[in-house]
């Protein structure tokens, strides 16, 4: 079967089993020349020797007689087998019942479904984050059980499904040597066939005729439809294990779904559900704040102004007397017009004075220039 993604059905599954086990060109070529050979062996047969049809009668009696044995002892054991593998799988199997405990235990635990903002007398005894924790933390225990109880399922069906793959490849293999035998078969029947319309045509021997007819073609033909009933029985055995080994790899992926994908989500789904009520309590307290914000706001508004009022009215009572800023001016003025006598007064005595320093300092310069001279002439 070539690689598809799609579901095969069972008449797609028949089909390619059917393929699978037809013989091949050089298989037929091969089978041809041995009918060939049987036919042409019964064809020369002297009906008077009782050995020589002992010896063709117990040949085809034992046609494909061992096949077919081998067939049905398989199919029984396999009715057995596959009935107690695919228990596995169903409502009383591990896989089955761990993923049903698992399923009752996500339920339980589905935060969606509790009230963490619980109210009243009872939101305020008990916290509804700690307590669905708690619940969580004593659950997680449990689904740890079931996870190593899915994965001893998971390792059972495994080895279900290597056995039936075993028994799979063994039917197979009865089914193609089967389908041999039923081609050998129809060869020798199309050439007796023929080889009986001939012998009519020349007149043979009308006994040889009928023992070949009926001792020899009609138990060929009779056994060549026991082993296409048989071969259909194969077929169908195979197809039922096919549907067991795939029931078996879907529900093998169910236990790996169920533990990466089912048990992360609801690790995720407790982890949020907690952030979810914390940020709840967040908000509120932020709503407190802003509450507080507000009234403190309100308050320095009032402040505000009943105090401006307070200062507007006392700018008012408080007003400096025109008299005392006219006194004031006054006082101002006569000491700046005092400050501006004095210095016109002041400025002849100064120029005495720089010039009555002038005459000193000539005085003194000449004084100093005769005690050089004296001081150079030793004096």
């Amino acid at each position: 079967m070539s690689f598809s993604m799609e579901v095969a059905s069972p008449a797609e599954i028949k089909a390619a089993i059917e393929q699978e086990v037809k013989p091949v060109p050089e298989e037929l070529a091969k089978l041809k020349e041995v009918a060939d050979s049987n036919v042409a062996t019964i064809m020369t047969l002297d009906v008077e020797s009782l050995e020589k049809r002992r010896e063709i009668l117990q040949s085809i009696e034992a046609f494909g007689l061992n096949t077919m044995r081998s067939s049905s002892e398989k199919n029984s054991l396999l009715q057995v087998s596959v009935g107690n593998l695919s228990k596995t799988g169903d409502e009383g199997g591990q896989v089955a019942k761990g993923l049903t405990e698992l399923h009752i235990q996500l339920k339980d635990l589905d935060p969606s479904l509790v009230d963490f903002a619980k109210s009243g007398f009872l939101g305020k005894l008990f916290n509804p984050l700690r307590a669905y924790f708690l619940k969580y933390q004593k659950a997680d225990s449990v689904i740890a059980d079931i996870v190593v109880s899915l994965d001893k399922g998971k390792s059972t069906l495994k080895n279900d499904n290597t056995t039936l793959e075993i028994e799979q490849q063994t039917l197979r293999d009865l089914t193609k040597k089967l389908q041999k035998e039923i081609q050998l078969g129809t060869l020798m029947d199309e050439s007796i066939e023929s080889q009986i319309e001939s012998a009519k045509l020349r007149d043979e021997d009308p006994d040889k005729i009928r023992f070949i007819t009926e001792e020899v073609l009609f138990p060929l033909r009779q056994r060549v439809m026991d082993l296409q009933q048989m071969l259909v029985v194969n077929q169908q055995g195979i197809m039922a294990i096919e549907v067991v080994i795939r029931n078996n790899k879907e529900l093998i992926r169910g236990v790996d779904r169920a533990k990466n994908v089912t048990i992360s989500a609801l690790k995720i789904s407790v982890t949020v559900a907690g952030a979810l009520y914390n940020q709840k309590i967040v908000l509120k307290k932020i709503e407190l704040l802003n509450q507080t914000t507000n009234d403190l706001i309100a308050g320095t508004s009032r402040m505000l102004k009943n105090q401006g009022a307070e200062i507007h009215k006392q700018s008012l009572q408080t007003n400096i007397s025109v008299e005392t800023l006219k006194q004031a001016f006054a006082d101002v003025l006569s000491a700046l017009d005092s400050i501006s006598t004095y210095k016109q007064e002041a400025l002849p005595k100064m120029r005495e004075t720089i010039d009555q320093f002038r005459e000193l300092a000539d005085d003194g310069e000449k004084q100093i220039v005769r005690l050089e001279k004296g001081h150079k002439l030793g004096l």
